[in-house]
């Protein structure tokens, strides 16, 4: 399968695993099944499957045919280009392509002079009133084509202004654009730009990330170290007629290469392979060349040979919008499109469906644990009924004050379920505030006042060291609070269950090492983007205000994250005690209820006993029932992507007749 194909079995698959789970939750709660804490993880599966997003990030140094490639692989079908991609600098700001169905066809821009506020570029997001916004008719592919050229859009500027909008540097004259002879240097005109269009692709999750050269890319800290770092794959293009050169080799050294990084995430694109399609020389000898420079960029750039992959993306667009297959497998582009899918597609397939697999997992046994519950309580009643039989009518009375007596004495122990709540909640409280934003903020105090220091700052990376120390603490202290609580609610629903012939269990407790990893992540980027030359750079305080905002972005995320965790593990405790409590004065109704209509009648006991019985079967039909439901939704992709719908349409079907 291409990209394409696989990125539409993926969308296919997401689609209908979003609608399994919504009928699961409508079955759930027919049946009432749904209790505070599965609602929530139903919630959160849900919108963990609707919302992921499969970002591309496509990385070069200017006129390596970047845009031109985004053309050949996304937008062929419209017949023409989309993304400005004629010689020279095209992409002038980075540029973001997805969807988003509350907002209707457009082309954003944030202006340029926004580096000079205050706000991280994230935070721009929110204000979109600061974006000069162009509407775009995804019907007519000249206008779409012409609106999107405004990426492309200049501004000159003075010397001090291109300083404080972070393109000139004293301490590297090498990186600095060129002046004109008007004294006036060209910048972009645009920060970043958003395009949000309807492509079938784009519906269905994929974002797409353009990015422009060495020198705007360093401008803009954020791109660095928090967008590319976080796309799940980086498309590395480089031309093939001159390898690759000095400063393709500060991009992929100071830019993309992390350790840890999954080697298939990575995929370095030798261009333009069609300026060495050369009459004079045999196709033999053409591809020897082709061969020779592949397996000298693959040694620069330190991967394995299969990583770089020879292309043509103007003759593989062209051979699309022809219709030339002939030319298209000479382009080499669907080469590429296999890679991008089974590195980029299938890593994501398994990352989301192991994530998934664990939510129905969890959501399996707090459901289930629910049926347990009344059918223990069904159990006891029928023991309970069955040792009337035969009896007098004094020995029933008796047997309905016994009931009454047990029911005061549940309700008048209400104290020491608030007790174990209280203690709960203290401790839970000092989780809330380690990991608040107040907390975070406090952290990053010293490191802020050090990026903000006048001059060179050869400090910065032990300053790095040190709050990413501490910020790891925290969240080990996180971990160690957690697990104080886990043993407390361990031992108290163990006592519960004893006095009160509960089922609690204690939830599974969060696993906050994970975002222990995600902190060395971010370490890792921002160290590696503080090399030599942008290490002088932070004598600049706006690039150092813009470094420090990007970092405390992208911290509040994880932060967020394992807080929403915590705050899901505390619901599952508590909707559990809630649904016992509640199921139990349940049962109490139920047994006065059973006692009444035996004393009002002799019939009334078989009856009841029979009725029992049918409730068993109901439940056990019920967990036979949430078992299926459940295996379905952990099951992969289907083959054929528009088989899937069609299956959940029936599957629909067959759970209405069931109910």
């Amino acid at each position: 399968m291409s990209f394409n194909e696989k990125f539409d079995q993926h969308g296919a698959w997401r689609r209908g695993f979003a609608l399994r789970l919504k009928l699961l939750a409508e079955w759930m709660k027919d049946h009432d099944l749904l209790d505070a804490a599965v609602e929530e993880r139903l919630h959160r599966l849900e919108s963990q499957v609707r919302s992921d997003k499969v970002m591309v990030a496509f990385v070069a140094e200017f006129s390596r045919g970047k845009s031109e490639l985004i053309n050949a692989i996304f937008f062929a079908g419209y017949g023409r280009r989309i993304m400005p991609a004629s010689a020279g600098r095209t992409t002038m700001c980075p540029t973001e392509l997805g969807y988003d169905a509350d907002v209707p066809p457009c082309l954003r821009l944030l202006p340029i002079e926004t580096r000079l506020k205050s706000q991280a570029l994230m935070e721009w997001r929110m204000v979109p009133e600061k974006w000069t916004r162009v509407d775009l008719d995804v019907n007519d592919p000249a206008q779409l084509a012409q609106a999107l050229e405004k990426v492309a859009e200049v501004r000159h500027v003075t010397q001090e202004e291109a300083r404080l909008l972070g393109f000139w540097n004293d301490s590297t004259p090498e990186d600095n654009p060129l002046v004109g002879a008007d004294g006036l240097i060209e910048v972009p005109k645009w920060r970043h730009a958003l395009i949000n269009i309807a492509h079938p692709l784009l519906k269905q999750g994929l974002v797409i990330l353009d990015t422009p050269g060495l020198n705007a890319i360093g401008a803009e800290p954020e791109l660095t170290v928090s967008l590319i770092p976080q796309a799940h794959a980086v498309v590395f293009i480089l031309a093939a007629d001159t390898g690759v050169t000095k400063s393709d080799l500060s991009i992929w050294r100071e830019h993309l290469i992390t350790e840890g990084d999954a080697s298939d995430a990575r995929l370095v694109v030798l261009n333009k392979i069609d300026t060495m399609w050369d009459a004079l020389s045999t196709p033999e000898q053409v591809q020897a060349q082709i061969d020779r420079q592949r397996v000298t960029s693959a040694e620069i750039l330190g991967l394995p040979e299969s990583q770089v992959i020879p292309v043509s993306a103007q003759k593989g667009l062209l051979a699309k919008v022809t219709g030339d297959k002939a030319l298209l497998q000479a382009s080499r582009l669907p080469v590429l499109e296999l890679a991008l899918a089974q590195g980029v597609m299938g890593q994501r397939q398994k990352i989301l469906r192991t994530a998934v697999a664990g939510g129905i997992g969890e959501l399996r046994i707090e459901a289930g644990r629910a049926m347990h519950i009344r059918r223990r309580d069904l159990a006891e009643q029928m023991i309970e009924l069955r040792g009337l039989r035969g009896k007098n009518i004094s020995v029933i009375k008796h047997m309905r004050t016994r009931i009454e007596q047990e029911q005061g004495e549940f309700d008048t122990s209400g104290a020491k379920i608030h007790a174990v709540r209280s203690v709960h909640l203290k401790l839970l409280r000092e989780m809330f505030t380690l990991l608040s934003t107040p907390t975070l903020k406090a952290e990053l105090a010293e490191l802020t006042a050090t990026l903000k220091k006048s001059g060179i700052k050869l400090g910065v990376r032990k300053a790095y060291g040190q709050t990413f120390s501490r910020l790891r603490e925290g969240l080990q202290k996180c971990q160690i609070l957690s697990g104080e609580i886990q043993s407390m609610l361990t031992a108290s629903f163990r006592q519960l269950n004893a006095e009160f012939s509960f089922s609690l269990q204690a939830p599974k407790e969060p696993e906050l090492v994970r975002y222990v990893n995600d902190l060395e992540l971010i370490q890792r980027s921002h160290l590696q983007y503080l090399g030599v030359s942008n290490i002088l750079k932070l004598s600049q305080a706006e690039f150092s205000e813009r470094l420090v905002r990007a970092l405390a972005t992208r911290l509040r995320v994880v932060y967020e994250s394992a807080l929403g965790e915590v705050e899901l593990w505390n619901k599952s405790a508590a909707s559990q005690l809630d649904a016992q409590l509640r199921e139990r004065r349940r049962n109490f109704g139920r047994r006065l209820e059973a006692i009444e209509r035996i004393q009002q009648a002799a019939s009334g006991l078989d009856e009841r006993i029979a009725e029992i019985e049918d409730q068993e079967n109901v439940l056990n039909e019920l967990d036979t029932k949430l078992k299926e439901l459940t295996e379905h939704l952990m099951g992969g992709p289907a083959t054929h992507p528009k088989a899937e719908e069609p299956a959940v349409a029936m599957e629909q079907a067959a759970m209405s007749q069931a109910a």
